[in-house]
């Protein structure tokens, strides 16, 4: 009885291990690509952010579950997508988190990025949720 009590428990703390419990923990686990979504009624948008930061997947995960209200704020980089497939630029990985509040010069959809309207270094949608998470290998 003792030796299959020990084997059970050891395959439990076995599984522990194994499954990250939680979003901040997962956050420890690597590099993820966020899903923002951005705009409201029939005016909606989405864009896509590598995140490097444990923090910054910790507050992506939050926004992502509805237990937080903050957007991202990051340095606009317009030399190629990276992960933001389908536009020309992307957000600095290095130069990124998430915020309560942030000037207005960089609020605004995605396509006013792509297509100059917004003229801010710094992207800042203050409708932007992320609606998706994808660890990178």
């Amino acid at each position: 009885m003792r030796a299959r009590l020990t084997a059970v428990l050891s395959a439990l703390a076995l599984a522990a291990v194994a499954v990250p419990a939680t979003p901040a923990a997962a956050a420890t686990a690597g590099e993820y690509v966020a899903t923002i979504q951005v705009g409201e009624g029939g005016n909606v948008e989405q864009f896509r952010i590598h995140l490097v930061e444990a923090a910054d997947v910790t507050a992506a995960f939050a926004s992502l579950n509805q237990q937080s209200d903050q957007f991202p704020n990051g340095l606009i980089v317009r030399t190629g997508p990276e992960v933001n497939v389908g536009y020309s630029w992307h957000i600095d990985p290095g130069d990124v988190e998430f915020v309560d509040l942030a000037v207005e010069v960089c609020d605004g959809l995605p396509s006013d990025v792509e297509n100059g309207t917004l003229t801010s270094d710094r992207y800042c949608p203050w409708s932007g949720r992320v609606v998706a998470m994808t660890p990178l290998p």
